[in-house]
């Protein structure tokens, strides 16, 4: 009988395929998003350096206070939303999207939606 590779494998594949084509600059830093049951996370990260620039999730006060729950996608809708506000008091308008792996549908098209209309571009 054959096996299957356990989901979390075959993302963290698609990641590191995904991350041979896409890194973040200092002009263009990459937006990386990572998702987990309970919670949704988002970091704009300048790869040349390895530094975070800006980083946003669901386990901030003003993210919890603002959604019922943690883990749909009206959180992950919030998440994209502060996350632009915080880049572009920082200065950073366009950056390059990284989807971790994940299928770009669902809680991630949400984050990236809400990202896209509060002002950042990619």
């Amino acid at each position: 009988m054959i096996s299957k590779a356990s989901r979390k494998v075959i993302r963290e594949k698609k990641h590191a395929r995904l991350r041979n084509r896409i890194s973040g600059t200092a002009d263009c830093p990459r937006l990386a998003v990572f998702r987990s049951n309970n919670h949704m996370y988002a970091q704009i990260i300048d790869d040349t350096v390895g530094n975070t620039l800006v980083s946003a999730s669901t386990l901030e006060k003003a993210v919890k206070d603002a959604v019922d729950h943690t883990n749909d996608v009206a959180a992950a809708a919030c998440v994209g939303k502060v996350i632009a506000e915080k880049a572009l008091t920082k200065g950073i308008k366009t950056v390059v999207f990284d989807r971790g792996g994940y299928i770009y549908k669902g809680k991630v098209k949400a984050l990236a939606d809400a990202a896209r209309e509060a002002g950042l571009e990619f």
